[in-house]
């Protein structure tokens, strides 16, 4: 495998954490102040760079955006947080579920 594909395989990755607080913001279309309050609401948790900069995923901002539309409907921070958490999680069990239906 060459560099370029490398690069390429971790474009491709929903986890990689490609994109700086500054990117993240604009192309959720909300402020950095808002991805600050998420983190400290433990709804996503961004990786750093070698220079301490968070460091967000395709994931991640999926995430946010979720959260996003849930603060903009005037939910509050916190609660949309927490709101999208169990979405995800039962989004999870009802994948599992799935597959042991699948095995039978």
């Amino acid at each position: 495998m060459t560099a370029h594909e490398s690069f390429d395989d971790r474009l491709d990755d929903d986890d990689y954490p490609a994109y700086t607080m500054g990117r993240a913001a604009a192309m959720l279309g909300t402020t950095q102040s808002f991805l600050r309050a998420i983190g400290e609401a433990r709804l996503i948790t961004p990786l750093r760079s070698a220079g301490g900069h968070r460091r967000y995923s395709r994931y991640q901002l999926r995430i946010a955006a979720r959260a996003r539309e849930l603060v903009d409907q005037g939910t509050p921070v916190e609660a949309a947080c927490r709101i999208v958490i169990l979405e995800d999680q039962l989004a999870e069990a009802q994948r599992i579920n799935a597959e042991y239906r699948h095995r039978e």
